[in-house]
């Protein structure tokens, strides 16, 4: 099981995570909502917890727990600008549907 982070992703998350001034990494989760079912969760990490299994790529942390790692194997976090719009993008193998807004996602 692994989760991957682009340069540009990890770059990005170093300058929040400077900027922020603590923490070790950032979180990547899922949770159910949306009209597809599940979403991503991304967020910063002050702490590992026990049950956490930790992915480091091009010098940052990529935390996930037990449960979303299920769903989240052979993701791909990356960053990147698309008209006026910029982002994280997540590049998950295993989805198979997306919503129309591309808020939330199904396996």
């Amino acid at each position: 099981m692994a989760i991957t982070m682009s340069m540009a992703a990890a770059d990005r998350v170093k300058s929040f995570l400077e900027a922020r001034g603590h923490g070790v990494g950032v979180r990547l989760a899922v949770k159910t909502t949306g009209c597809s079912g599940m979403a991503y969760v991304l967020e910063f990490v002050n702490e590992i917890e026990t049950d956490d299994s930790v992915f480091e790529n091009q010098g940052v942390k990529v935390i996930v727990d037990a449960k979303s790692l299920l769903y989240l194997d052979g993701t791909e976090l990356d960053y990147g600008r698309e008209g006026l719009n910029e982002g994280f993008k997540f590049n998950n193998p295993n989805v198979k549907d997306t919503c129309g807004c591309g808020e939330s996602f199904s396996i």
